[in-house]
C-alpha cells in the first residue's frame, strides 16, 4: 500500500443519540481519512472537497475502531499449528507446569512456528500489539525467549510487541532469577513472577527479588497472581507498596487478581485506591469459574484495567480462539453492560482506553496525527461490536493492511464541493 493514501467512505462515531435525556443510540457518519507514513493526517467529512491527487481505498462504510492490544499471551505455550489434543487433567497450578516441561519437549512442530500460526490468530481479531509472556527455567534456559523473537521479527512490520520474561515455575522455586535477568539483557523488557506465596512460598522475598530485577535492568513487572481472597491481596497491597518504593508506580500490572473477587466490596474500594495510588494496573482474562476482579470497582476508583486472552489451545487449556473481542463482549455479560453507553466504552478495555466517544458523547478518537493502527468492523457502532462480536473484515498496522482486505481497486476520488 502507498505510504500516501485516502481511506475513503470509513464510518465513524460522531455522538449519542438521544430522547428525554436518555441515550438511543449511536451517531455514525462518513468520513475520508488521509493516511500518510502511518498517520492519520486529514479527517474530511463526506460531502466536503478533497484533493484527488493520492490513490484511494474504500473502506466502503464498514465501521473504523482503534485496532486492539492483546496484553496477556503465551506465544511460547501454544499448540496451534499443531496436531489437535486435549489436556490432561491437574489438581493444581504445580502439577500443570510440570506437566507442561513434560509435554512440550515432544511437540513435533517448533516453538517459533506455533507462535506464528498464533499471531496470524491475533492479528485476524484485529490485534496489532502483544504482550506475551515466555517461560524462564533451567530445563529451557532461553530456548523459547529465542524462537518467540524470531516469530515477532518475523511480523515486526505487521504488530508491535513486548516480552515478559516470565518465572512461571516460581522465580526462587526454580531457581530461575539469574535466567530471567540473563532474559532481560537479551531483548525481554518486562520482569513477570507467579504466586509469591503459592509458588515461592514467600511473598516478601518473592517481590523483593522481583522489584529488584526490575529495577536493575529498568523493566516493567507484569505479575500472575492467581491466590484468593485475603492471600491475594496482601500480596496487591505489599507490591503496591514496593511499587511506590522503587518509584515504578505506572509501571507496574498485575494478572489475574482473583483476590479482589472474593473480598467485600468495602475492601475492594480500599484496595483500589491502594492500586490507583501505587500506579498498578490489572489485566483479567474474563474468566467464568473464578472470582473476577470487580472491573467496575476498579473503573470507578481510576485503576487501569485491560483484558487479555491468557492460554489459547495449549497444554493448560484446550479452549481459546485468540478472539479478545470476544472476550470484551464476555466482559460486558458478566458485568450486565446493556446499554448504549456502556457497551460502547468497553471497547477502551481492549484499546489502551482509546474510544470513538468519552462517555458523555464527545468525539474524542480518531484526530490528525493519531497513528493508522484501525480496525475495520462489519457493525453500525462500537457498541454493536463489543455485544455482537462484529466480523473484522480488515485489520490496519501502521497505515498498512496487514489482515483481511478492501477493494483493491484505487481511483481518483470524486471532487465534491
Amino acid at each position: 500500500m502507498d505510504n500516501s493514501y485516502w481511506l475513503k467512505n470509513a464510518r465513524l462515531e460522531c455522538g449519542y443519540l438521544k430522547e428525554d435525556g436518555r441515550v438511543t443510540g449511536t451517531m455514525t457518519d462518513l468520513f475520508h481519512l488521509l493516511i500518510d507514513d502511518g498517520k492519520i493526517t486529514r479527517i474530511v467529512k463526506d460531502g466536503e472537497p478533497i484533493p484527488n491527487d493520492v490513490p484511494v481505498e474504500d473502506a466502503e462504510g464498514l465501521l473504523v475502531l482503534p485496532s486492539f492490544i492483546e496484553k496477556h499471551v503465551h506465544l511460547d505455550k501454544t499448540l496451534m499449528g499443531d496436531v489437535w489434543r486435549a489436556c490432561t487433567p491437574s489438581s493444581s497450578v504445580i502439577e500443570r507446569f510440570e506437566n507442561e516441561k513434560k509435554v512440550l519437549p515432544t511437540i513435533a512442530t517448533s516453538t517459533q512456528k506455533r507462535a506464528e500460526t498464533l499471531l496470524e490468530v491475533l492479528l485476524a481479531s484485529g490485534s496489532t500489539h502483544v504482550r506475551t509472556h515466555v517461560d524462564i527455567y533451567p530445563e529451557v534456559r532461553l530456548q523459547n525467549l529465542e524462537q518467540v523473537q524470531q516469530a515477532l521479527e518475523t511480523y515486526s512490520n505487521r504488530l508491535s510487541s513486548e516480552i515478559v520474561a516470565f518465572a512461571q515455575h516460581g522465580l526462587l522455586r526454580s531457581n530461575s532469577v539469574k535466567l530471567v535477568r540473563e532474559a532481560l539483557r537479551n531483548g525481554a523488557g518486562i520482569v513477570g513472577a507467579v504466586d509469591p506465596a503459592t509458588i515461592d512460598n514467600d511473598i516478601e522475598a518473592s517481590l523483593v527479588q522481583m522489584m529488584d530485577l526490575a529495577v536493575e535492568a529498568n523493566a516493567d513487572v507484569d505479575l500472575h497472581l492467581h491466590d484468593p481472597g485475603h492471600l491475594g491481596t496482601f500480596t496487591m497491597k505489599r507490591l503496591a507498596a514496593l511499587t511506590k518504593q522503587a518509584g515504578w508506580e505506572g509501571r507496574v500490572a498485575i494478572s489475574h487478581a482473583f483476590g479482589i473477587g472474593d473480598v467485600s466490596r468495602a475492601e475492594a474500594y480500599d484496595l483500589a485506591d491502594i492500586l490507583k495510588d501505587a500506579g498498578v494496573s490489572i489485566v483479567t482474562s474474563v474468566p467464568i469459574n473464578r472470582q473476577m476482579p470487580p472491573v467496575d470497582v476498579l473503573q470507578e476508583r481510576g485503576v487501569e484495567v485491560a483484558v487479555g486472552n491468557d492460554n489459547i489451545f495449549d497444554v493448560w487449556s484446550p479452549l481459546g480462539n485468540g478472539d479478545i473481542l470476544e472476550r470484551a463482549g464476555r466482559l460486558a455479560e458478566r458485568f450486565k453492560w446493556i446499554d448504549e453507553v456502556s457497551l460502547s466504552q468497553a471497547l477502551g478495555y481492549l484499546t489502551g482506553g482509546k474510544t470513538p466517544l468519552d462517555d458523555r458523547g464527545n468525539q474524542v478518537w480518531p484526530k490528525a496525527g493519531d497513528t493508522a493502527s484501525l480496525v475495520l468492523v462489519d457493525a453500525s457502532c462500537s457498541a454493536e461490536a463489543i455485544a455482537r462480536r462484529s466480523e473484522r473484515r480488515a485489520v490496519m498496522y501502521n497505515g498498512s493492511i496487514v489482515s483481511g482486505s478492501l477493494s483493491k481497486q484505487k481511483r481518483p476520488i470524486d471532487v465534491k464541493g
